[in-house]
């Protein structure tokens, strides 16, 4: 498994809707900051679409990543027939081995047996490219339905991206999803996160933290996934709660990215 860096590592440099920095971290920027840490991946997703690049774009970040000893992974949203080979043509131009998919879009949030038979419809399109289908576990369906997903389509072209925060916005522990869907996983969103009651004792606040400062057991996740085999990528995403100014946001999500790197090296020889 090899240990790369996200756009969603830097959300708030990439911008955020309704709080944009001055100056907007790019693709190429994020293959600096990937070549920086001495890493060889970076995912790029769908805060920051490349699927909108023109095929002259699309070739020069590559052959740019690649001067710089850097893979790409292509990651999209939205689930559609038509989006979705959009995504995977851009993936294909970038030499991407996977395309990591959120399900739901704006307008779009489709049934199980709607979503088997899109990906059952593109399946001849990921073989032929030799992509992987990674679909990402977000918020709104449940581990076994994302496991009943995988099992219908029965096909080693498509996998999991098992992330480890987000199955908590559909009621779901991560240690439930995990124990589903570690088998079915072939790219892991690595974020670490906390949660704790509120000071009024009805609710709780789910936050994120930099790796190995939350309570991810982040040691016995990477440990289960190496003995399967299957997942070639594990992606440092990170959840940062904002400051009182987004300079000051920027400047924290960046010390967050660089203790969190340092600290996953370890697992990852």
């Amino acid at each position: 498994m090899h240990l790369g860096i996200s756009s969603y590592t830097y959300t708030w440099s990439i911008g955020v809707p309704g709080s944009l920095p001055d100056k907007q971290m790019s693709a190429s920027d994020l293959v600096d900051r990937a070549a920086s840490f001495g890493l060889k991946l970076v995912q790029i997703a769908d805060n920051l679409p490349l699927e909108n690049f023109t095929d002259a774009e699309l070739e020069n970040l590559r052959q740019y990543a690649f001067n710089k000893g850097i893979s790409i992974e292509m990651g999209g949203r939205c689930l559609t027939t038509e989006h979705t080979l959009k995504c995977l043509k851009a993936a294909e131009k970038l030499h991407s081995p996977i395309l990591r998919m959120v399900i739901d879009g704006a307008g779009f949030e489709p049934d199980i047996p709607l979503i088997i038979q899109i990906i059952r419809e593109l399946l001849p399109e990921f073989e032929s490219r030799k992509i992987r289908l990674a679909i990402e576990n977000h918020d709104r369906l449940k581990a076994l339905e994302f496991e009943q997903i995988i099992k219908s389509i029965n096909s080693d072209w498509v996998g999991i991206c098992l992330d480890s925060a987000n199955s908590m916005g559909a009621g779901e522990g991560f240690e439930t999803v995990a124990e589903i869907l570690i088998p079915y996983t072939i790219n892991l969103h690595l974020k670490d996160f906390t949660i704790q009651r509120v000071s009024h004792k009805m609710g709780f606040i789910i936050e994120g933290n930099p790796a190995g400062s939350g309570m991810l057991n982040i040691e016995d996740l990477i440990s289960k996934l190496n003995r399967l085999g299957r997942c070639q990528s594990a992606i440092l995403e990170l959840w940062t709660p904002p400051e009182a100014d987004l300079a000051s946001t920027i400047f924290k999500e960046a010390t967050w990215a660089d203790r969190s790197v340092e600290f996953l090296k370890q697992y990852f020889k």
